[in-house]
């Protein structure tokens, strides 16, 4: 969330900003309730301070034997007009408030113009993108063919969207899981979290979720609570409302979660089995940094996520989101994508952001300068370290056999009980 002082200092920047992004904002009703607050904020401060006058006037008169009922009249009305505009400036307060949530973050000025994804920038690359001298399987039909994954009866349990793993799929969703947290935890310096699946308005709200997203959130309307789309939402919570000391800083957290999207949309060509689905699995990374590190941060995350792509030999490549490309709370952006050797596509597998104090100002996350003893907003980073079901289309693609076999990465075979290779169905079931 933005400060409205700042907006109001200098409208021509966040103009400017939303203009990068796309955005069709005009902000012109904040800037006029935001007048109107401080035009009666001022009339508040002379009435109380005419009230506060006249109270001891009255004192005065009552002291002195005298009648003072007409003026206590005066007063009573006083205070109702006193009641009736500070109810107006709440009123205001709250729609403004309700605007700042809307608008999106500033983008910083590293961050490449654009209005779409054919504006990102292709940052470096590793790997060279595989060709079979076969006709591979596409993902979905070699984890048919290896009985490792049911959409057909996930679709019966829970609709469309939602894959069942099956035996050795089953296997290599959870070593892929334990692969990312191991090596956050024991190369990346990270502390595991364990969170809530589930978080409440507040919680989603302070994290930039809702209200702009709450459409594609799965929501429990009786107690008010949503399904995570990313543990992002519940580790950044962890500080709310909190103010840390400056030696805390930085804070490192991952934390594995199962991730709910209704945005996932309809299957086509390109949305077939685990390229787009509501439910997924993700190891998440988010960083509390001071404003000064963030952006060393940035590419610290960047580079974490790479590291476990390097680990599975998987060919990526990363990239620069422009303005127009990236989400609403980042300032700036990176992509991770791999290459699907069925499709011939890169996928997104990590989207890793500096949300500077975007987050931090929703939350309400400060920190205590040692020198200063004041205390200011941190800036809030996240990285998918990584998302396991676009990975798990790479590995399927990539190390698929002209006999219709999956070999295992190596870095994961320690996690599959020493297996090489995936068969037949029932290996490992």
């Amino acid at each position: 969330m933005h400060d409205i002082k700042q907006i109001r200092q200098n409208p021509e920047k966040y103009l400017s900003a939303l203009q990068r992004r796309g955005e069709n904002h005009s902000l012109e009703k904040i800037l006029e309730l935001e007048k109107s607050r401080r035009e009666i904020v001022a009339r508040l401060d002379d009435m109380r301070a005419n009230r506060n006058a006249v109270s001891k006037e009255i004192g005065t008169i009552r002291k002195g034997g005298g009648d003072a009922s007409s003026i206590e009249q005066e007063m009573r009305s006083l205070g109702a007009e006193i009641q009736s505009n500070e109810s107006n400036v709440r009123e205001i307060e709250a729609s403004v408030e309700e605007m700042l949530l809307n608008i999106p973050n500033v983008p910083s000025d590293s961050t490449p113009d654009g209005k779409d994804a054919t504006s990102n920038v292709i940052v470096r690359s590793w790997g060279k993108p595989l060709k079979h001298e076969f006709v591979p399987f596409d993902h979905l039909d070699l984890a048919e063919r290896l009985d490792i994954l049911d959409f057909k009866r996930g679709g019966k349990i829970a609709g469309s969207g939602f894959p069942v793993w099956k035996g050795a799929g089953a296997r290599l969703e959870r070593s892929l899981i334990n692969l990312f947290l191991d090596t956050q935890t024991g190369v990346h310096g990270y502390r595991e979290m364990m969170t809530p699946f589930v978080a409440s308005r507040e919680s989603m709200r302070a994290t930039g979720q809702i209200p702009r997203l709450e459409d594609d959130m799965y929501h429990s309307e009786k107690e008010d609570l949503f399904l995570i789309p990313t543990s992002e939402v519940t580790l950044v919570n962890l500080h709310r409302d909190e103010i840390l000391k400056e030696s805390d800083l930085p804070i490192r957290y991952t934390a594995y979660s199962p991730c709910f999207r209704r945005e996932a949309g309809t299957y086509g060509k390109d949305t077939r089995g685990f390229l787009r689905v509501h439910q997924f699995n993700k190891v998440e990374m988010v960083r509390f940094e001071k404003p000064e590190d963030s952006y060393s941060a940035l590419e610290e995350i960047v580079g974490h996520a790479e590291a476990i792509l390097r680990l599975m030999e998987l060919p990526y490549r990363v990239l620069r989101l422009c303005a127009g490309d990236m989400g609403f709370n980042a300032a700036a952006c990176y992509d991770l994508e791999v290459w699907s050797s069925a499709i011939e596509k890169w996928l997104e597998v990590s989207s890793c952001s500096n949300c500077e104090d975007f987050q931090a100002r929703r939350a309400s996350i400060k920190f205590r300068r040692n020198s200063t003893g004041k205390s200011e907003f941190v800036h809030t980073l996240n990285g998918s370290g990584l998302a396991t079901s676009r990975v798990l289309v790479a590995i399927l693609e990539n190390y698929q056999t002209a006999e219709g076999s999956l070999i295992i990465p190596e870095v994961l075979r320690q996690y599959m009980g020493g297996k090489t290779i995936i068969t037949s169905p029932g290996d490992l079931s």
